[in-house]
């Protein structure tokens, strides 16, 4: 398979995401670079926590295993567990995710990629749940590096279906040193074009973040980063505190 050597295919994607209404974050959700490195292999660790508007804590992590297949396809297997209030933390899914790099890193002012996720909840009345959509990524400066990603989250075979819903994920970051980088991280849901939910219904969240990576040894790497995140709306979680501990060999 070859890469697509322009941007044509990534406007067609984004035309794509018009149609739909908006979609909720877990907390332990990280923002997706569409960069893929062949022969990479990871264990990925990921947890989060939001206080919400409601009252209780609403807590996910996630254990998952990934690999660089070549150098335009990787591939993770995910274990996930979630707590909402009032019940006990207990495992909750299955999560397949896949990320396509579509374009040669850096030889466009965007580098260009595409996420498919297939998640199988335990309870099975919950169907199964997709998530597709763009990743896209781009050098501002040599140290000043943007992220954003539209992506589309649907469940099917549920005993209760839902529509085709729109989330985003944006990253600014700051390369100050390899160790420690720093930045800001927004999720949020934004609805259809043409059917918004309310404005203080979207719920939105933003705040300062950490990055970095630290060699443990001749193959072995650890990325990190971190952020905590302040609801913008009545839709949004009051705050919310994430971790996403990379361990590549």
């Amino acid at each position: 398979m070859r890469r697509i050597t322009g941007l044509r295919a990534a406007v067609l994607l984004l035309l794509s995401l018009c149609a739909v209404r908006a979609a909720i974050a877990s907390p332990a959700d990280y923002v997706i670079s569409p960069i893929v490195e062949e022969g990479e292999r990871e264990i990925d660790i990921k947890a989060g926590t939001a206080k919400l508007r409601g009252g209780g804590r609403e807590n996910s992590e996630s254990f998952g295993l990934g690999a660089g297949v070549n150098s335009w396809w990787f591939t993770e297997v995910y274990a996930i567990w979630h707590k909402t209030p009032g019940e006990s933390n207990s495992f909750d899914a299955w999560e397949w995710e896949n990320r396509f790099q579509l374009t040669e890193t850096g030889e466009y002012p965007v580098d260009v990629g595409v996420l498919f996720e297939i998640e199988r909840p335990q309870d099975r009345r919950e169907g199964y749940e997709y998530r597709w959509g763009a990743l896209l990524q781009s050098d501002l400066t040599t140290e000043l590096q943007a992220n954003l990603n539209l992506l589309i989250e649907k469940r099917i075979r549920a005993k209760q279906g839902g529509k085709a819903e729109l989330g985003y994920q944006a990253q600014l970051k700051y390369r100050l040193q390899p160790t420690f980088e720093f930045g800001v991280q927004a999720f949020g849901d934004v609805g259809g074009w043409n059917d918004w939910e309310p404005a203080d219904e979207q719920p939105h969240g933003i705040g300062p973040a950490a990055f970095g990576r630290v060699k443990l040894g001749d193959k072995l790497m650890l990325r990190y980063n971190a952020a905590a995140l302040f609801g913008l709306t009545n839709g949004s979680a009051r705050n919310t505190l994430r971790l996403q501990l990379e361990f590549e060999f």
